[in-house]
């Protein structure tokens, strides 16, 4: 189980970051991700990184966004730099393998972009 925090209202080319911490025995040995959902939409990966700190990002955060990873703290973090209105979503993290099970996820944590 995770439990998101850092969310909140920030304005367009503002940053931002979220936290979520996991409760597993196992959170080092998985590919972490965060995800992020809007009313009616799947939800979206918009990160990733392996244990080996390998990351990923879809092009519509590249460069923006840097997920990292503090396996003795069990905790996944994700800085979000020049923040646009269609970033404005619920945030999760999970664990990639995980993220089919419904059970594994969290609340999420709101992050909204506006003026």
């Amino acid at each position: 189980r995770f439990v998101e925090s850092g969310g909140g209202l920030v304005q367009p080319g503002g940053s931002l970051t979220v936290s979520c911490v996991s409760s597993g025995d196992l959170f080092s040995v998985f590919d972490m991700g965060w995800y992020r959902q809007v009313p009616w939409q799947r939800r979206e990966l918009v990160a990733e990184i392996a244990p080996d700190r390998t990351t990923k990002y879809p092009d519509s955060v590249q460069g923006r966004f840097t997920i990292s990873r503090d396996d003795a703290e069990r905790t996944l973090r994700l800085q979000m730099n020049d923040l646009k209105p269609e970033d404005t979503a619920v945030y999760y993290c999970n664990a990639i393998l995980a993220a089919g099970d419904p059970a594994t996820w969290g609340q999420g944590t709101q992050v909204t972009v506006s003026s």
